[in-house]
């Protein structure tokens, strides 16, 4: 199995981070793979793969760049960098990273990521600018329209993986972030279930980022050498597919449909934070939602650490059951 050596002032200094860079990695794992991990990305995929295997078809040369770095035993380190780690990081800081690549770096990597030697085609350098040019494509095209609703889903995620840190350390917060992850004691956290030499992270930053593309591959783990480590996830599926959950219309037209939304949302426990992130919604009419379903003991509240968790009550799980299966309105 892979599994990193942390030391506590590694981990101490660990810490959640965004990254659109990341964000439109996803995004073109998922245009390549053409599978939809939920019905909202199923309608994304339809609307841009046409676009994505045209752009494709007319640039053959990335075409085999792409199938050569997305190889079978890894992905190639220069598409995946490890971010800085700052608080908001732009999409072109961070694309110019990929572009600064070396072309020897470049064919170095695929050599690693095909387990093998590199076609003669892409023997070439230029590889590091087509493979940013494809990058920002897919941000400017497929993420960028959409990417407000996509921060507050990251921005959800990171609070909920935030109040699973304070309330059972880097174990509850770790365990299951991606396939194969846990933390094994003693300053081991395993990565992965591959057979890959120990590395030792003392000294270096570790980040863990989230994305909201459900793919194939499930996340990856990046590196910006010799200090930086990050590890990719997908968000939980409660809040990746947050825009996937109906709200139906009858139950909308009860409470209203902004109301009936939080409500809908609180089939699991959320913060206040979380539900502003998630709907939209301002943090005044999210807290009037709140003590409205509070009065009617649709909803319930409990302190946990340094939050406070607001959840349906039997009456709440009734009501909104009572709906399901009703046409949908306001989603």
């Amino acid at each position: 199995m892979g599994w990193w050596q942390i030391n506590a002032d590694t981990l101490a200094e660990g810490r959640f981070a965004l990254s659109p860079l990341a964000e439109a990695t996803a995004a073109l794992f998922a245009l390549e793979a053409r599978v939809a991990g939920h019905p909202g990305q199923r309608a994304w995929l339809d609307a841009h793969l046409p676009a994505y295997r045209e752009r494709l078809a007319a640039d053959p040369i990335t075409a085999l760049l792409l199938r050569a770095a997305f190889g079978a035993a890894w992905t190639a380190d220069f598409l995946t960098p490890a971010p800085t780690g700052e608080d908001d990081p732009s999409f072109e800081e961070e694309l110019a990273r990929v572009r600064r690549t070396p072309p020897a770096t470049a064919v170095s990597d695929l050599a690693v990521s095909m387990a093998g030697p590199v076609p003669a085609e892409l023997h070439r350098t230029d590889l590091p600018e087509r493979a940013a040019d494809l990058l920002e494509w897919v941000w400017r095209e497929t993420v960028l329209p959409s990417w407000p609703q996509r921060r507050r889903v990251l921005d959800a995620d990171i609070v909920a993986r935030t109040r699973l840190l304070t309330q059972g350390g880097w174990a509850a917060a770790l365990d299951g972030l991606r396939p194969g992850m846990r933390w094994l004691g003693e300053g081991r956290l395993r990565i992965n279930t591959h057979d890959y030499p120990p590395r030792d992270l003392s000294g270096s930053r570790l980040l863990f980022v989230p994305v909201t593309p459900l793919t194939p591959r499930k996340g990856w783990i990046g590196w910006s050498l010799p200090h930086r480590y990050a590890v990719v996830y997908v968000c939980s599926g409660a809040l990746a597919d947050v825009d996937t959950v109906p709200v139906p219309e009858a139950l909308g037209a009860l409470i209203g449909p902004a109301r009936a939304k939080v409500l809908i949302l609180l089939g699991t426990p959320k913060s206040t934070t979380q539900l502003v992130a998630l709907t939209g919604q301002g943090l005044g009419s999210v807290g009037r939602h709140l003590k409205i379903l509070l009065d009617a003991h649709l909803v319930r509240r409990r302190r946990a650490g340094r939050s406070v968790l607001y959840y349906r009550t039997s009456t709440g799980d009734a009501l909104a059951e009572a709906f399901d299966g009703q046409p949908a309105g306001s989603r």
